[in-house]
């Protein structure tokens, strides 16, 4: 009987010896689990915050690359007054500043400046467009940071005064989205004609592969060279038919704007490429109405 009870206790004893053990086991596991879980959670964390703040850096190196631009606004103006039209609703924002050509110099000038309020800018179907998109959208709790905006500057260029460049910088925040998109437009005038230019004006017709691929040796070089981030890439055909006026004639070069993301990814802040009118001369037109035949 003696021998009978020890037995027993025995078992009683190895069996809670095990059940302890595996509640130890178990309870280590949970707690691996939910460090594991915490640690996930602040790494994730971590890399978001780290992706925010490299698009605010991109936004900020973007901005400022462009406004930092030198141009010749100064020495142009007695020729181009500069304007501004401001549309601050509980919705959204316009921003406009563009350039206007003195007509009491050239009478002329006057489609230059129509063709800037009534076509390109179009603030009426600017306004429509973004009530449609935010299906108005537009409560008491939204914010200046959560507004529609369409935000546009513009920077000026001149060759030997004949001929005025402009680039058009457009900066638009979309409703529901935290961070802009860029784009960008240029226009190139004779202004002893007063007649807006082309890329036919200026090169050889059917020379667009041609020049393309100039552009690309180019942006290569750059890229090699380390002058232009690594992570660019190739203009391909489509890209460029689609910009091919999206030039602007400075400091005998011409130099080629493209979006968001065309040529760059868009944190780096890149979105152009100058030539030099030295390697442009193979597809040059050869025309005395051509300003870059010097």
């Amino acid at each position: 009987m003696k021998i009978l009870i020890t037995l027993l206790c025995i078992i009683s004893f190895m069996s809670c010896k095990k059940e302890t053990n595996n509640q130890l086991e178990d309870d280590s596991i949970m707690v691996e689990e939910e460090f594991e879980t915490t640690l996930g959670d602040s790494i994730t964390t971590n890399e978001e915050n780290e992706i925010e703040f490299k698009k605010e850096q991109s936004i900020k190196i973007k901005r400022e690359t462009i406004l930092k631009k030198p141009d010749d606004q100064a020495e142009l103006k007695e020729l181009v007054l500069s304007k501004s039209f401001l549309k601050d609703e509980e919705c959204y924002i316009i921003s406009f500043k563009y350039p206007s050509l003195n007509e009491k110099i050239k009478a002329s000038y006057v489609n230059f400046n129509s063709y800037l309020e009534e076509d390109y800018l179009n603030l009426k179907g600017v306004e429509t467009a973004i009530l449609e998109e935010g299906e108005m959208i537009c409560d008491s709790t939204q914010t200046l940071e959560n507004r529609s905006k369409r935000e546009v500057d513009y920077k000026i260029f001149s060759l030997d005064d004949k001929l005025i460049s402009v680039l058009f910088y457009n900066e638009n925040y979309y409703y529901g989205t935290p961070h802009p998109s860029y784009s960008f437009y240029c226009l190139n005038y004779d202004l002893s004609r007063s007649t807006f230019m082309k890329y036919e004006d200026f090169f050889n017709t059917g020379s667009e592969e041609e020049l393309r691929e100039i552009l690309n040796e180019v942006l290569t070089k750059k890229i090699r060279s380390g002058e232009i981030y690594y992570d660019c890439w190739a203009i391909s055909a489509e890209d460029f038919y689609r910009s091919k006026d999206n030039f602007v004639i400075n400091n005998l070069s011409v130099e080629y704007f493209f979006d968001d993301c065309v040529i760059c990814p868009s944190y780096t802040g890149t979105f152009s490429v100058s030539i030099p009118l030295e390697l442009l001369k193979p597809v040059l037109k050869q025309h005395y109405s051509n300003p870059l035949i010097l």
